[in-house]
């Protein structure tokens, strides 16, 4: 079978023959297969066994038949080498045994120590660089997102301690920015000399910042990580969440590759706001797919209709699968996006040609 590389082609507004697709959290409790893998393990334990972890991301490449593998991993798993304790708790998310809260803790992290303390994500990178026929793409959290973790000790919906430390001691929140900034630099780093062909940054938390918070507080730390990355030729994607609809304008000059959407704002709107400067990728509600399939293809096609509109677009959810999503209308909704968009694209080509 040949290597399928659609998906690195619409990151770099080539040519594409049908659009690529693939879904965040796409290795994930709604199939029955990995929900009896989490039986035996957690979802640590099977980040720290690499034949596992690999063959956990392989399986909804082979059941879906999507364009794209993304690892299966954790935003947090990196600050484990930092010195942060944590667990990742069912129903509540990770939850940290020693918060930040002061700049003397700040000031003991530890520099990331990738081939020391997480040799068990590379080797699970370079097994499926062996053995995929799609791209592989890895992945970190973005700054804020992480120090909304460390920082409030826990998943929150208000960020209160967060903002506190933003707002009143902004040295000590900017030499944390600064340490998680090198964390996922080096980090990222590592996945490509490991094989990674694309990696993504996930923001899932910024949108609930102000955009003058987000370009004062977040930005510039954004700019560096996508700045360090940049003599590297592989694809670089950031997706700044839920909400971030505000903040696409101020993303202008960061040197990444691809812009995610949420699903509040549509691919037209996004790519204006964007000034068309990167490929999209999204930005299908993920709870649509409790819906018939009449619907689902309905809004499928109204995406594809619109991703289609100018070069670069990679369809996917606004958000990550959730564990009621149907396996089988996975499935049909991932042959519905290539069928749907080779003839769409066959007809654009040949009405081009016609002119």
């Amino acid at each position: 079978m040949a290597y399928n590389d659609t998906f690195i082609r619409a990151c770099r507004k080539q040519p594409v023959d049908r659009l690529p697709v693939w879904y965040m959290r796409q290795a994930g409790r709604y199939d029955p297969e990995y929900r009896k893998i989490k039986e035996k393990y957690s979802l640590l334990e099977i980040c720290q066994q690499p034949d596992l972890a690999a063959e956990v991301t392989l399986m909804p490449v082979r059941k879906l038949g999507v364009d794209a593998a993304i690892l299966y991993s954790d935003i947090m798993n990196p600050v484990a080498s930092l010195g942060i304790k944590f667990d990742i708790v069912a129903n509540v998310g990770p939850v940290i045994d020693n918060p930040i809260r002061s700049a003397e803790d700040v000031r003991k992290l530890r520099p990331i120590d990738v081939d020391g303390d997480l040799s068990h994500i590379i080797e699970t990178i370079r097994i499926l660089d062996r053995d995929l026929e799609v791209p592989l793409i890895t992945f970190a959290g973005a700054p804020f997102t992480i120090a909304s973790y460390l920082i409030e000790g826990r998943p929150s919906k208000s960020y209160i301690r967060t903002k506190e430390m933003m707002y009143a001691e902004p040295e000590v929140w900017f030499s944390l920015m600064d340490k998680l900034g090198d964390m996922v630099i080096a980090y990222l780093r590592a996945h490509i000399a490991a094989g990674a062909k694309a990696v993504q940054l996930f923001d899932s938390w910024v949108g609930s910042l102000s955009p003058a918070d987000f370009r004062t507080y977040v930005l510039p730390t954004i700019t560096r990580i996508f700045a360090g990355l940049s003599d590297l030729p592989q694809p670089k994607i950031y997706f700044p969440g839920v909400s971030s609809g505000e903040l696409l304008p101020h993303l202008h000059h960061i040197e990444a590759d691809v812009i995610g959407l949420d699903w509040r704002v549509s691919i037209a709107e996004g790519r204006k706001r964007l000034d068309n400067r990167f490929a999209v990728q999204g930005n299908l509600d993920p709870y649509i797919l409790t819906a018939p399939a009449e619907l689902i293809e309905r809004q499928a096609q109204a995406l594809i209709d619109e991703g289609l509109q100018s070069p670069g677009y990679i369809f996917n959810l606004g958000h990550g699968l959730f564990p009621e999503a149907s396996l089988d209308k996975l499935k049909e909704l991932t042959g519905f996006i290539h069928e749907y968009s080779e003839s769409a694209i066959k007809r654009l080509r040949v009405a081009e040609g016609a002119n």
